[in-house]
């Protein structure tokens, strides 16, 4: 059998560079060399394309990848037929690729930037397309598809960073006239809880908008929602499936960036501690969204289940999950029976398949 080419990108000029090194290392780890030649290309956060030449990922999750003897510096090239150029000993050597696993989260990896640039190659690309990836990243998009497609969300309020400074207090005004405290507070367009914080009084509320504005020109404020964090891992082009339900029990005030990925607080139950009438019901919400919003591929559809009255409120859709050795995606198609490796494969498949 032949093997396919496959170029794995990390890294990346993002706010979540350091997760997804993380989330590189785990991918890289557990791809099979008996089926694919791997190219691990890596993008410093001053933006160098870098071709990692290491016998071993560990040196990713610490960012010193980047310092290996051998490596080079490398491109994926618009030009179609050009694949992966490599810039060796004054010369160049083109690559051909099969596929492109691009392990990025956030700005410029995840938000339709490198789709738009493997769509331009022809080289086929895991996950979801230039239009989803775009529309998913920003929130406030993402809303407004969700709306139209009537499923249940948090009530929101967008709020634009440009000039915040100056009119901060209007700004917490028009929040108030909305919602009662407390309030989640966060930048339209990151992931992994980048800049989310969550507000009680109006002092907060001002600090919060003034650190997610550093983030991006739209702010998202939505009212709070008393409940379960459900997460649903779903995958598929035309026909996608969805996981098992599972529930993060943060053990802070909210999931955010530290229990996520620097802290031990946060505990996860899979399968979540919900009816199974209501996993159904999240599951077929997930997939619905997913569709909704075109992915293909792979998504997280995250979403609250409120104590009260187990009402399904969507949270978000997250097209490039972590995949480190904690993350939820992998571990909750591994409780739907399928190992991390053949999660892998049949990643790699969907893109191909997409392809044709």
């Amino acid at each position: 059998m032949n093997k396919l080419n496959v170029c794995v990108l990390f890294g990346g000029v993002s706010p979540e560079h350091a997760v997804s090194l993380r989330s590189a290392e785990s991918v890289l780890n557990r791809m099979r060399s008996d089926k694919y030649n791997i190219f691990p290309v890596g993008i410093t956060r001053e933006g160098k394309w870098i071709f990692f030449s290491g016998d071993s990922y560990d040196a990713l999750p610490e960012d010193t990848w980047q310092d290996t003897p051998g490596n080079c510096p490398a491109a994926i090239s618009p030009v179609r037929g050009q694949g992966l150029l490599l810039f060796k000993n004054e010369g160049i050597v083109s690559v051909p690729l099969d596929v492109v696993f691009p392990v990025l989260h956030g700005e410029n990896g995840e938000d339709g930037a490198v789709q738009g640039l493997l769509q331009l190659s022809g080289i086929p690309c895991v996950g979801p397309g230039v239009a989803a990836s775009a529309v998913a990243m920003d929130k406030s998009l993402t809303k407004l598809v969700l709306d139209h497609a009537s499923i249940p969300q948090a009530k929101w309020y967008l709020v634009r960073s440009k000039g915040l400074v100056d009119r901060i207090e209007s700004a917490a005004d028009g929040v108030e006239a909305r919602f009662a405290y407390p309030v989640f507070v966060k930048p339209a367009g990151t992931g992994s809880s980048v800049g989310v914080s969550k507000a009680a009084d109006r002092e907060a509320l001002c600090r919060a908008l003034l650190e997610a504005a550093k983030y991006g020109d739209k702010i998202l404020v939505e009212e709070f929602i008393r409940g379960r964090e459900i997460e649903v891992a779903v995958m598929g082009n035309e026909n996608p499936v969805a996981s098992v339900c599972g529930e993060i029990d943060s053990g802070a005030e909210f999931y955010d960036y530290d229990a996520k990925y620097v802290t031990d607080t946060s505990v996860a139950y899979i399968p979540a501690r919900i009816s199974h009438e209501t996993e159904e019901q999240v599951r077929t919400l997930a997939v619905k969204a997913y569709s909704a919003l075109g992915c293909r591929g792979l998504s997280r559809v995250d979403f609250f289940v409120t104590y009260a009255d187990d009402d399904i409120i969507l949270n978000e859709v997250n097209t490039l999950p972590g995949f480190t050795s904690i993350s939820m995606y992998p571990k909750l198609f591994e409780a739907s029976g399928i190992a991390y490796s053949d999660l892998i494969d049949q990643l790699i498949d969907l893109a191909l398949e997409a392809k044709r």
